[in-house]
């Protein structure tokens, strides 16, 4: 019991901190995401996004799955965690000295002779980063979301500033860049600041290979996922214009402040957590499936509520210059309503280490998404045609995902769409009166966005009762001790 409430005592703050790092961090962001909007423009966004592909990919090798290797792993030694560190830091090396030497062809693939300076220079966010990856194993390991929250609040603040303030004196894309590495430095400073842990002159050729083994699946599939959630940056830079790939670009960061941000929150918790119980199988199961409906309750109707809102948001926000990302925010907010289940799905398979079977539906599920690519292209249905497939592959892939996970935990797809099923289609009513109430308005922007929230979260609640679905009584048994614990 002691070691149960223990657990939960750390569940909780492990939430209220991680929470609050999405709403303080990305808040943050947002903030800073509209006024460079504002000061810059989508052609200067769509050059970054040409490149983060190639950054993606080499921060998933430098990890190379080890991180999560070292936080499942019960007993880690200083040995272990050495290892690992120089060889993330000889890989963060070796990978910027790759995209120094490729940064010509880049540029001459995109059409875009700038791109070459702008990579040399962002690329070394690869090395800084490298320094910090353990520094955050540590933290993740103790589920001390707290301190974690501090850095990436001061980071974003200050590197938020720096980009701002460039924007204003001229610097166009350069502001975005300068942001992006900054926030790198500060964050490792500031990590190794907070954690006093110091690596030894050592590396472990057993160590490595024990963790490798574990590691190296993940790196396989990691890298597969990355490059495809990366794809449209290259083929909208590459078919389309600089501009089209702004609008996309900033639709993306706006849905991946809700999407992303409570995934990430999501599952940097529960892993280490499902992974203490990993042994005991009905813990497993019934914790697996509060995680999974609670985080439906909150992920469908901020998602839904989104797409109906989004034309009124981004006028506000970004001004009228940025109007034709609406329908690409739309659109993808259908996808990225169902990346928190993806994601909790997939951190069942790597509880139970089962690496191998995480690889094989990553290959299984790019392939089915490099089909209905290649089907849009044919098509010359444009960049909604690419997204729209997307959102298809996003549906597929969640029931590839449960189906497997199930098999792991006797919680079978069925039983996960059964528990599901109410949560979605009360989520999609209210989206729906949502955004015809706002067709339907002629007030000005700000008010019809305000009284279209008003709307939404009202009909949520009352359908939400009516249906009789428990997660508003369990969302509400969570916020209690969160309000207690803040007043205290």
């Amino acid at each position: 019991m002691t070691q149960q409430s223990s657990l939960k005592r750390k569940t909780i703050s492990g939430l209220f901190w991680s929470f609050a790092d999405l709403i303080a961090n990305q808040g943050i962001q947002f903030i800073i995401q509209i006024i460079l909007a504002r000061l810059l423009l989508p052609e200067h966004f769509g050059l970054v996004g040409m490149i983060l592909v190639f950054i993606a990919i080499s921060n998933s090798i430098i990890d190379s799955g080890f991180s999560q290797a070292l936080i499942r792993q019960k007993n880690v030694s200083q040995e272990d965690y050495s290892t690992v560190f120089y060889f993330n830091l000889v890989m963060g090396l070796v990978m910027y000295g790759i995209l120094f030497i490729i940064a010509d062809p880049i540029s001459i693939f995109f059409g875009e002779p700038q791109l070459i300076t702008i990579l040399r220079v962002l690329s070394l966010v690869l090395i800084i980063n490298s320094f910090g990856i353990i520094q955050r194993v540590f933290l993740v390991r103790n589920i001390d979301f707290r301190t974690q929250t501090k850095i990436n609040m001061i980071a974003g603040i200050t590197s938020g500033i720096l980009a701002v303030f460039f924007a204003v004196r001229g610097f166009g894309v350069w502001a975005l860049v300068i942001k992006t590495v900054s926030m790198q430095i500060i964050q490792t400073l500031l990590l190794w600041i907070n954690n006093k842990w110091v690596p030894s002159l050592v590396f472990n050729p057993q160590s490595f290979k024990r963790y490798f083994g574990f590691g190296s699946k993940l790196l396989v599939s990691g890298l597969i996922d990355t490059i495809y959630n990366n794809i449209y940056y290259v083929i909208i830079g590459r078919f389309f214009s600089a501009s089209q790939l702004g609008y996309y670009t900033n639709a993306i960061k706006l849905r991946d402040i809700a999407s992303q941000s409570i995934t990430t929150s999501v599952q940097r918790v529960t892993y280490p957590i499902l992974s203490n119980i990993q042994e005991d199988e009905k813990r497993l199961k019934n914790g697996y499936r509060k995680v999974i409906k609670t985080s439906s309750f909150i992920i469908f109707p901020i998602m839904i509520g989104l797409a109906a809102v989004a034309e009124s948001l981004i006028y506000i926000l970004f001004g009228e210059k940025w109007m034709g990302s609406v329908i690409y925010l739309q659109l993808l907010c259908f996808a990225g309503m169902l990346y928190p289940l993806h994601s909790i799905n997939l951190n069942i398979l790597q509880v139970k280490g089962r690496s191998d079977l995480f690889l094989l539906l990553e290959i299984i599920k790019k392939f089915i998404l490099t089909v209905l690519i290649v089907i849009s292209i044919l098509l010359k249905l444009g960049v909604i045609g690419l997204i729209s497939a997307a959102v298809l592959h996003s549906y597929i892939a969640l029931f590839i995902n449960t189906y497997f996970s199930a098999r792991e935990i006797s919680y079978s797809a069925k039983e996960q769409v059964k528990d599901l099923l109410p949560i979605y289609l009360v989520s999609m009513v209210m989206g729906i009166i949502v955004y015809f109430c706002g067709m339907k308005m002629n007030e000005g922007n700000l008010t019809k966005l305000v009284i279209q929230i008003c709307i939404g979260v009202g009909i949520y609640i009352l359908l939400c009762g009516f249906a009789k679905i428990k997660e508003l009584t369990t969302i509400y048994g969570l916020i209690l001790p969160l309000i207690k614990k803040i007043k205290s």
